[in-house]
């Protein structure tokens, strides 16, 4: 009997140039696999997907995608990345785990939002202490410092606080997103890191203080010593919050790589955007890792409560 061909699956949005240039460089390397892109509608409850491998680079932004990917993961489909872990994960409990882990991160403190959540009155924070004890914070953090989301990405509601009367402008204007205040890592060099299967990792010298254009153009590179250090950090990071793709970004202060960004299950892969080189190097890598995924057999997650009760 002749068995069917795998498939890998590539669930994306708006972008083209990394998800073509995958599945271009997927069906050259191995005819024997097909790979295309994820094509859905209505799904009933249940139902078996016919992907053994989906890279997911666009559930974050549409929930549907997210149920769709849990749903397959029932039935064996190997999802990158986890959908369960990405819907429970935030940055600041990214960071408190870099920390138990020895890997060094600035220091960061969880704020609650400025407004109450939707639906919620004063009588719904009966546990809150407030006010905060303001003093104590700005002591701990200090000037400047970075007032962002703890679960955001791309840059939004990001800002660089100078000052207590600047903080609290701003704070002032969060509404309901739950913030973070972190200290400003004052940085001699920067690297934004691709670690691709918790394995394979590419480390990109970077200066976020240039125009988004000139970002990857930057006036220093890492020293042996420090290629080491970043790897095993990429690879420690990854393996404990459980992401098969990934960019870390590290600052480097006095020769120490603070940990700033690692919580990316969709990084920017764009050509013009990351440049032709990093660009080369991770469709290469993505088809690597999904291509040696594909010739496993389907997984069901094993880990979860309902876990054992799947056969």
């Amino acid at each position: 009997m002749k068995q069917s061909k795998k498939k890998i699956g590539i669930l994306y949005g708006m972008e083209r140039s990394f998800p073509l240039a995958l599945i271009q460089k997927i069906q050259f390397e191995q005819p024997h696999i097909i790979a295309e892109p994820v094509l859905i509608g209505a799904v009933m409850e249940g139902q078996l997907l016919d992907y053994d491998v989906i890279l997911d680079r666009i559930s974050q932004d549409i929930p549907f995608y997210r149920s769709l990917l849990k749903l397959a993961s029932l039935g064996g489909t190997r999802i990158i990345n986890n959908p369960f872990w990405s819907s429970a994960d935030d940055k600041f409990f990214n960071y408190s785990v870099a920390s138990k882990l020895g890997i060094p991160v600035p220091k960061t403190v969880l704020l609650p939002s400025k407004d109450h959540p939707p639906e919620t009155t004063s009588e719904s924070m009966s546990n809150l202490i407030y006010p905060l004890q303001w003093e104590n914070i700005f002591s701990y953090t200090g000037f400047p410092s970075f007032l962002k989301p703890f679960d955001g990405g791309g840059w939004k509601h990001v800002y660089k606080i100078e000052s207590e009367q600047e903080f609290f402008e701003v704070y002032n204007q969060t509404q309901n997103l739950v913030m973070t205040l972190q200290e400003s890592i004052d940085f001699t060099e920067y690297y934004r890191c691709y670690c691709i299967g918790m394995k394979y990792v590419h480390i990109m010298p970077y200066e976020p203080r240039n125009p988004a254009h000139l970002r990857y153009q930057a006036d220093f590179s890492p020293s042996n010593k420090m290629v080491e250090t970043l790897t095993e950090y990429c690879i420690t990071l990854c393996k404990a919050l459980n992401y098969e793709m990934n960019t870390i970004e590290f600052a480097i202060r006095n020769g120490i790589p603070y940990a700033i960004d690692y919580m990316n299950p969709a990084p920017d892969a764009d050509r013009q955007s990351v440049q032709e080189d990093n660009f080369s190097w991770v469709v290469e890598y993505t088809a690597k890792y999904l291509i040696e995924l594909a010739e496993l057999d389907r997984k069901v997650p094993s880990e979860y409560a309902w876990s054992s009760f799947i056969k």
